[in-house]
């Protein structure tokens, strides 16, 4: 191919293979990689020395425990800001786990937009948009334009993309390796979630459970991006044949049309994995429309639907399932974070799978078998007077079957605990809940109901008689009678919550061993370490430091960062701890989908409202359209300014590093940008 080239000597090649190799490392050094891959085994001992953050629950556990102790209890009060990086304009909530490796921090923003920085300074090393027909795509996007995070595995990042895309980048440019799709936007599917590693593959699920969509989740070959295998969490046409034994399992417990409304079920938040079991744990959401009446299913538990499954890698093999509402009327959907855990439960060690429901619930499982072994409620409860300890089916209270009465709900669409990450720690013993402690909503069907394709279809009446997605009704001209309230069960809200609060919570007695007011089951997070620390970040802006023990408060900072909060992370660099959190929604467009009804958060809580860091349901007497306040108790601190920001001031988004020491200055406000003119195209 090249005849006038002359084949280097063996000489000239012994001395330019150690000068090459030399370049090689140098620029290795240079970009602060190291030459090491995360592989299955660097994954199944994610976590174990602190040093990294390597997947979205920090192990695949989803512990959010890190064994560092360098910040502890004693000294957390010098805990200052290192660096801080503009992570772009906005549009959402910060809803992404940062990862680190390789001494690089990896995240991603709204509109998927994924960036790589040096962890020690917070200089860009690369930053890659996947350019999101903002304008086709934001119309099917039901509930915030957000994403949750980002997987590693080999030396690739893998990134969800809203519009349904998955992509592979190289870790250390972020070029594309290869692209994959998931779903389509125009079938009304959407990617919130963060994509999780097993055994080489890719798993991935769908949002859009408030659209027509029949949920699904998915694997991908790690290396190709190619398709292994597709497990859908309803049944479709019964006339079609299944596509495997699950599907078949379910279909009787469905009316024979339920089908033609998509089912919903989606998968947009909760999976852990046990590599021990070579198990994987998928939450699923809730079924549509929301009222089992419209589904034509009275009675029926409509499977998969508020479930977990367990389920094999390789195959996607259905291995067992537990629903935590058979027949959910209430939009529970059962896609909160699921940690795994070996308890002493009555002198018995036990593998558990343990799960903070947005029902309310504190559910603990055998994840070996799907055995339930206790469920308590660790908020108010009034849909249910338990749940039955020999079946593990809630006993439903029937006054909660709602129809055209308005009957108010605990906890309401919003959740008692919702994505907002919880820790545990294995040497308290203690699981510690951003909790929404009064979260209610008034439920009645909406009695003009008419099903919408390709629109919402919840199927309920928001405030005085406005259709819920899909059924339209006028406001009559005298308001209906006031909501019935049922009698409660489990911690009612204590004064000083302000409607959200930290609990720390025992799993083996399932008893609440202290709280505090602050937070919510949307927005922010917690993690935990070995220096006796539960770190707390707060929706309106606080980072919070307590003793895991007893919970005594030691730290307190204003971020600056109004609403819009990620979870924070922790990890070691040159023997430094550090911290790391987003923040920020920027510029918000007002957009709201199918029809009346206002704020889309609550629903689901797969992201942020209208207004930046209200993540309350849409309730109230406001006109069609409009974002109502929101009602006591759902999280509104959110929205209050931060001390020294003026109205109508804000932050733009921005990635928060803090070190012992730290000098650098926080956030300041900055004059309000003119936010996008909503985007009307699919009421």
């Amino acid at each position: 191919m090249f005849p006038n080239r002359k084949p280097l000597s063996c000489a000239s090649r012994t001395l330019l293979f150690p000068l090459s190799l030399g370049l090689l490392l140098s620029a290795w050094l240079a970009i602060g990689q190291q030459p090491k891959r995360v592989d299955d085994a660097t994954l199944k001992n994610a976590g174990k020395s602190g040093e990294d953050w390597i997947t979205y629950g920090s192990n695949a556990q989803e512990t959010r425990y890190s064994p560092l102790n360098e910040i502890n209890a004693s000294n957390v009060s010098r805990l200052g800001l290192a660096w801080s990086y503009d992570v772009g304009a906005g549009g959402g909530g910060q809803e992404a786990t940062p990862l680190v490796w390789n001494g690089t921090l990896f995240s991603i923003t709204n509109w998927s937009v994924v960036f790589a920085l040096d962890v020690r300074t917070g200089k860009e090393r690369w930053r890659w948009d996947p350019e999101v027909n903002r304008t086709a795509v934001q119309p099917k996007i039901c509930c915030g334009v957000v994403n949750r995070g980002l997987a590693l595995y080999q030396n690739l990042v893998i990134a969800p993309v809203i519009d349904g895309r998955l992509e592979a980048l190289d870790a250390a440019t972020g070029k594309v390796v290869w692209e994959a799709r998931v779903a389509y936007p125009q079938e009304d599917y959407t990617i919130t979630m963060a994509p999780r590693i097993a055994k080489g593959k890719v798993i991935i699920g769908v949002s859009g459970g408030e659209y027509p969509v029949r949920g699904f989740f998915a694997a991908f070959d790690a290396a190709t991006g190619h398709q292994a295998w597709k497990f859908y969490t309803v049944p479709g046409d019964p006339t079609k044949p299944f596509e495997n034994s699950a599907m078949r399992k379910a279909s009787p417990t469905w009316a024979p049309d339920a089908w033609k409304m998509g089912g919903g079920a989606p998968v947009w938040d909760g999976l852990s994995y046990d590599p021990d079991a070579d198990l994987i744990y998928i939450g699923t959401g809730n079924a549509g429309p929301w009222p089992e009446k419209l589904r034509h299913s009275n009675g029926k538990d409509n499977l998969y639907a508020a479930s977990i499954l367990a389920v094999q890698p390789e195959t996607g093999e259905l291995r067992w399932h537990y629903q935590t509402v058979p027949g959910d009327s209430w939009d529970f959907d059962t896609v909160q974070q699921m940690t795994l855990a070996d308890l002493n439960i009555n002198g018995r060690t036990r593998k558990v799978l343990m799960q903070a429901n947005k029902d309310g619930f504190y559910y603990v499982l055998d994840r070996l078998t799907g055995q339930f072994i206790s469920a308590e409620p660790f908020a108010e409860v009034t849909w249910a007077k338990g749940i039955d300890p020999k079946t593990g089916r809630p006993m439903v209270n029937p006054d909660a079957m709602y129809d055209k009465d308005t009957v108010r709900i605990s906890p309401g669409p919003g959740g008692a605990h919702n994505w907002s990450p919880m820790s545990y720690n294995p040497n308290t013993g203690l699981v510690y809940i951003p909790t929404s402690t009064s979260s209610n909503f008034s439920y009645a069907i909406d009695q003009d109901f008419t099903y919408k394709p390709g629109g919402q279809n919840m199927g309920i009446v928001f405030g005085f008689g406005r259709g819920g997605r899909g059924g339209a009704g006028a406001a009559p001209a005298t308001p209906p009678p006031p909501a019935k309230t049922l009698p409660s069960i489990g911690p009612k809200a204590q004064e000083g919550d302000r409607g959200g609060a930290l609990i720390a919570w025992d799993p083996v007695t399932q008893k609440e061993r202290w709280r505090r007011p602050g937070g919510g089951s949307i927005g922010g997070g917690t993690v935990t370490t070995a220096g006796n620390l539960v770190i707390q970040v707060i929706p309106d802006g606080r980072l919070v430091a307590y003793s895991a023990d007893k919970g005594e408060k030691l730290l307190e900072i204003q971020t600056g960062l109004r609403g819009g909060m990620g979870p924070p992370i922790t990890y070691l660099v040159d023997g430094k701890q550090y911290i790391s959190l987003m923040g920020g929604t920027g510029p918000v467009p007002r957009f709201n989908p199918g029809g009346a009804g206002g704020n889309d958060a609550g629903r689901g809580g797969r992201g942020n409202a209208p207004v930046p860091g209200n993540n309350a349901p849409a309730v109230g007497n406001a006109p069609a359209g409009a974002a109502p306040a929101p009602p006591p108790g759902t999280g509104a601190e959110a929205n209050a300014a931060p001390p020294g920001f003026g109205a109508g001031q804000q932050v733009l988004p921005k990635l928060l590093t803090f070190v012992l020491d730290g000098k650098a200055p926080l956030p300041t406000p900055t004059a309000p940008a003119t936010p996008p003119a909503a985007n009307d195209a699919a009421r």
